[in-house]
């Protein structure tokens, strides 16, 4: 491309050098030439006179007087009736410019000049327009040079910003060179780049949210699971199938769960559900789990609280709590209900050292935790709770007091769970 503007741009100024300089050479030899003769005529036109005017005064007309009266590189024949003709000068040999005057007298005045010298002047005026041309042609291919440069190299970074794009890397370079439609191309290639990043962020974020959530229903599970094989109780077993299959389907809800936030965190499909029935479901869950590690986790506080939210979610949040509680806290967690306003809130509390003062304001970050864990469990389940119109807070670093608000309703507890409107 680089190649094709030099060449297309010095074809242009080689045209309009042709097109102008052939006429400039043009109008310039037939000026010359004019001019030429012109002068020849008024020479011829002086000389008459001068001829004219000594004869009439009756002064002597000869070589020698007229000679003063011409240039010396021209000749000139004086014929005056009844004398020789006067002769000034050499004749010039081949083509000349001619000039003829008669006088009232009878003279005549012929002057000539050689050609040669309007060929050497029209010779010199080529030269100065050749130079002239060449000089534009120079500047003209550094011109090109230059333009070419200035097109081709940001052509050739877009290209590199494209292929970085394609490779994987979509960062963005916010570089722009001056050319509206460089710079247009610029833009479009900076924001495919930055929806490319957020893509792969919500990819990384959906592909880490799975991974720490599906992890404490799994493990449900495989207990579950376990309690299943090393018993021959068939009432047990039963038991603990259905156990099982409650876990597979909260797994599924998990799952389905991800996805739709991934989509569209602001979807949900809230409907009014009994708040015991979750806390129990997630008390039975962790307790072995709180057993085997010789602690205990108890309910307290208002019953009967029908609350406005997505059971799977408000589920994953409370077992987000729990398990928090669990690696991070100590002694005894209580899980506590309230009614404050038009608001159900349910706080989880341990008798742990609490959350540190430095963590304090930034808990529900991402990647952000006092030990080793992910520091994803409180950021994904404040997002759960938001997505569904609730809210979830650290009420207390020492003790930690986490409290989960939900919207309350005052319908009675033997109605259908119903989505809300």
């Amino acid at each position: 491309m680089r190649r094709r503007l030099i060449n297309s741009t010095l074809a242009v100024v080689l045209v309009v050098i042709s097109v102008f300089g052939v006429s400039l050479v043009i109008v310039e030899t037939r000026t010359i030439s004019s001019s030429a003769q012109e002068s020849v005529e008024s020479e011829a036109l002086r000389l008459i006179s001068v001829v004219e005017g000594r004869l009439l005064g009756d002064e002597r007309v000869n070589p020698d007087v007229l000679s003063e009266q011409i240039d010396p590189k021209r000749f000139a024949l004086i014929e005056i009736a009844g004398r020789e003709p006067i002769v000034v000068g050499e004749r010039p040999e081949g083509s000349v410019l001619r000039a003829i005057e008669t006088g009232d007298g009878g003279a005549k005045v012929t002057v000539e000049e050689s050609r040669s010298a309007v060929t050497r002047e029209v010779l010199r005026t080529l030269l100065i327009i050749g130079a002239v041309a060449l000089l534009a042609i120079v500047s003209a291919v550094l011109l090109a040079v230059r333009q070419a440069n200035r097109l081709t190299s940001p052509l050739t970074d877009l290209a590199e910003t494209a292929e970085r794009l394609g490779s994987g890397d979509p960062r963005p370079r916010h570089k722009r060179y001056g050319v509206p439609e460089l710079d247009r191309v610029a833009d479009v290639l900076d924001a495919s780049a930055e929806r490319i990043a957020r893509m792969l962020t919500a990819e990384r974020r959906l592909a880490a949210d799975a991974s720490h959530q599906l992890r404490t229903p799994l493990t449900a599970l495989s207990m579950r699971i376990e309690e299943i094989s090393v018993t021959d109780d068939p009432e047990t077993v039963k038991e603990e199938a259905n156990i099982a299959l409650t876990q597979v389907e909260r797994l599924t809800d998990v799952v389905e769960r991800l996805l739709t936030n991934s989509r569209d965190p602001r979807t949900g499909s809230a409907v009014v559900f009994d708040l015991d029935e979750v806390i129990k479901q997630q008390i039975e869950e962790w307790r072995p789990a709180y057993r085997s590690t010789g602690r205990a986790l108890v309910r307290s506080g208002k019953h009967g609280l029908r609350a406005v939210g997505t059971p799977g979610a408000v589920a994953q949040v409370l077992a987000a709590l729990i398990e928090n509680s669990l690696m991070h806290g100590g002694g005894t967690v209580a899980l506590r209900t309230r009614v404050t306003g038009n608001q159900a809130v349910i706080e989880v509390t341990d008798e742990g050292p609490g959350v540190p003062a430095e963590l304090g304001a930034r808990i529900f970050e991402r990647t952000i935790s006092g030990r080793n864990s992910t520091g994803i469990g409180l950021a994904v389940a404040r997002d759960l709770a938001e997505a569904d119109g609730g809210r979830l807070e650290l009420l207390q670093q020492h003790p930690a007091v986490f409290a989960l608000f939900l919207s309350r309703t005052q319908l009675d507890r033997k109605d259908p769970e119903r989505p809300v409107r």
